[in-house]
């Protein structure tokens, strides 16, 4: 099944969710802030995915917590992911061997059509 992972109220997630509903594509959405995402789903995603893709460095979350001075490793981006879910870009979209991070209606539709 398809996996959407975001916050209700961001807008990416939003269209993710409609694109998936108005192609009928059942699929089920997980709220960072209700089911907080672990380190080891964060390292599954990294397996198909860049950490730089991932990590959100332009967010309110980044800034806030000022990480651009921090100048951190790739393994200490993970771990603030793991820490913060708010500086995941959002929506990661799984299935199966495949990770879509953000709202990318073209990769979407390239998946549909080697799954459907």
């Amino acid at each position: 099944m398809i996996k959407i992972y975001g916050i209700k109220n961001c807008d990416s997630v939003r269209k993710a969710r409609k694109f998936f509903k108005s192609h009928g594509i059942p699929h089920e959405f997980i709220d960072f802030r209700e089911t907080p995402v672990t380190a080891e789903t964060i390292d599954s995603w990294l397996q198909y995915s860049d950490i730089n893709t991932l990590f959100n460095t332009r967010g309110t979350t980044y800034r806030t917590l000022k990480l651009k001075e921090k100048n951190l490793s790739d393994d200490e981006k993970c771990q603030w992911l793991a820490k913060e879910n708010m500086l995941i870009k959002r929506p990661v979209v799984t299935f199966e061997k495949h990770v879509i991070i953000g709202y990318n209606e073209s990769q979407y539709q390239n998946l549909l059509s080697k799954h459907t």
